[in-house]
């Protein structure tokens, strides 16, 4: 089976060309873990493992993303993210690798060390980082201040927009491949971290392009005014509409056909807030697995996993946190030029 969309339906290339920015396809492992006596088979997609310079599943969506940039004539990328986004660390590192300047507007959250080392590694590369947050006129405010007289191209919160989510399509048609290949299982129930919408968008999409009936568990990591099923729906409709206008071979009812299960309950108290569930799923994972999670995103994820317990079926656990490590600490630096004061409490 053809594992990326354009080899699958290479009329979408002419439309939606990309940069290589991943190292495809990423393993899948398959293992057993033993939770209260139970053995359960959790396959794991080892999306930590996109590219050697910073992994993780944003990388997925920059391949279109930045390509876009680059037709749009830009020389400057900005983006949007709390303190410690994956996705804001990884848009500078691959923007700047492309030759773009970078900005990115970030707004407070709970203190981690990984913000610390997120705002190390923006100093580190440049990235003019901006404080954003507040009310809606003071937030236009600051982006007109910001990016005044540049050609610059803006990217979503966390990537997602449909253009992104394509980006995951191909992954979810990469696991299908490898699942026909013979290196896992089809699993009955996917697990997957959900911040911005757009992997879990995007794994379903592939996954019902391929015709799996794999359920997608979108386990909620951050608030419902930016997760929730409603704007999940929109974002698939829309994602699929433009897919199968480009190429009239993707099926037009394709939206319908995604499998999803929204699984708001492990939140927790509040966005980067760790929870002894997602404590325990970290400590089980790095144990049994030997796989570095966090407690924001992929703990809580594993979390859900952990909690439904199905010993009966093959279970998948995606990764999307990047496990290359920064070359950057969690330390104040001597010079912080560029990173503003009210930031700098985040480091150690």
């Amino acid at each position: 089976m053809p594992n990326t969309i354009e080899q699958r339906y290479p009329g979408i290339a002419k439309h939606l060309p990309r940069i290589e920015l991943c190292e495809r396809p990423t393993p899948v492992e398959v293992n057993e873990i033993v939770i209260d006596g139970a053995r359960i088979s959790v396959a794991v997609k080892r999306d930590d493992l996109t590219s050697p310079i910073y992994g993780g599943n944003k990388v997925r969506k920059l391949e279109y993303l930045l390509h876009r940039a680059k037709d749009r004539g830009a020389s400057r990328v900005a983006t949007f993210g709390a303190i410690a986004s994956n996705h804001a660390t990884a848009t500078s590192i691959f923007s700047q690798r492309e030759g773009f300047e970078c900005t990115c507007f970030l707004s407070h959250q709970t203190r981690t060390p990984a913000a610390g080392r997120a705002l190390h590694m923006h100093r580190q590369l440049g990235t003019r980082l901006v404080e954003y947050g507040g009310s809606r006129q003071k937030r236009i405010e600051t982006l007109r201040q910001a990016l005044p007289g540049q050609k610059t191209w803006v990217v979503p919160l966390g990537g997602t927009c449909w253009l992104g989510v394509v980006g995951v399509v191909d992954a979810g048609l990469e696991l299908a491949a490898q699942i026909e290949n013979g290196e896992l299982p089809q699993p009955a129930d996917l697990y997957v971290a959900m911040g911005t919408m757009g992997t879990v968008a995007g794994i379903a999409i592939g996954l019902a392009l391929a015709e799996l009936p794999t359920r997608v568990h979108a386990v909620r990591v951050t608030d419902e005014w930016v997760a929730s099923p409603v704007i999940l729906r929109q974002l698939v409709h829309k994602t699929a509409t433009l897919l199968h206008r480009m190429d009239t071979r993707i099926p037009a009812d394709l939206a319908d056909r995604v499998n999803i299960s929204y699984r708001p309950e492990f939140f927790g108290p509040g966005y980067a807030r760790l929870t002894p569930e997602s404590e325990r799923a970290v400590a089980i994972a790095d144990e049994q697995l030997g796989l570095k999670l966090e407690n924001t995103y992929t703990g809580k994820a594993f979390a859900a996993l952990l909690a439904d317990g199905r010993s009966d079926v093959q279970t998948m656990f995606w990764n999307t946190y990047n496990s290359t490590p920064l070359p950057v600490d969690t330390l104040r630096p001597d010079d912080v030029s560029g990173i503003p004061e009210a930031f700098l409490s985040y480091f150690d």
